[in-house]
C-alpha cells in the first residue's frame, strides 16, 4: 500500500481570525440574552415604608392665576418636607401679584419648620394669596405620598 503524506498549512493568521470570530459571537450571543430577559418586577423601593411618609423626589403643582401661571415645586425625601419654592415665575405674575413670593416664603419656613399643614398662620391681608398657595402646596403633597396597598 502506498500512502501519499498529505500536507496542511494552516495559516496562523487565519486561526487568530477565527478565535476572534468565534469570541466576539459568544460576547453577542450573551448580550443579547441580558437585553432581552425579563426584569425583576418585585424590586423593592430604596425607602422604608414603616418610617416612610413621602416618595423621596420634586413635585410640582400648577397654579393659574389670571392669563399667567406659576409652578409650586415641593422637594420631600420620604419622611420630611425639605423645601417649597416658586419656579417659572414670569415677570407678568410677579408684577400682578407682589405677595405671591413673600408670602411664599413665610408659608414655606413654618411647613419645613413644623413638617405639617395645620396651623400655618399668615397676615389677614395675605388671606386670600396664602390660602391659594396651602391649596397648591397641599396638591403637591399629596402628589408626594405613599401610595396606599
Amino acid at each position: 500500500m502506498s500512502s501519499k503524506t498529505k500536507i496542511i498549512v494552516v495559516h496562523l493568521k487565519e486561526l487568530i481570525y477565527t478565535g476572534v470570530f468565534i469570541l466576539l459571537a459568544v460576547l453577542f450571543l450573551i448580550l443579547m440574552i441580558l437585553m432581552f430577559l425579563p426584569q425583576k418586577q418585585g424590586e423593592k423601593p430604596a425607602y422604608s415604608r414603616d418610617t416612610a411618609r413621602y416618595v423621596p423626589g420634586k413635585y410640582t403643582t400648577c397654579l393659574s392665576l389670571g392669563e399667567g401661571t406659576v409652578d409650586i415645586e415641593v422637594v420631600v425625601d420620604e419622611s420630611c418636607i425639605n423645601s417649597i419654592r416658586l419656579v417659572n415665575l414670569s415677570e407678568v405674575v410677579s408684577t400682578m401679584y407682589p405677595l405671591m413670593e413673600p408670602c411664599l416664603e413665610t408659608i414655606a419656613d413654618q411647613i419645613c419648620e413644623r413638617q405639617t399643614l395645620s396651623d400655618i398662620t399668615y397676615p389677614d391681608e395675605n388671606k386670600y394669596t396664602s390660602q391659594l398657595l396651602l391649596g397648591a402646596i397641599q396638591a403637591a403633597l399629596e402628589k408626594a405620598a405613599l401610595p396606599k396597598d
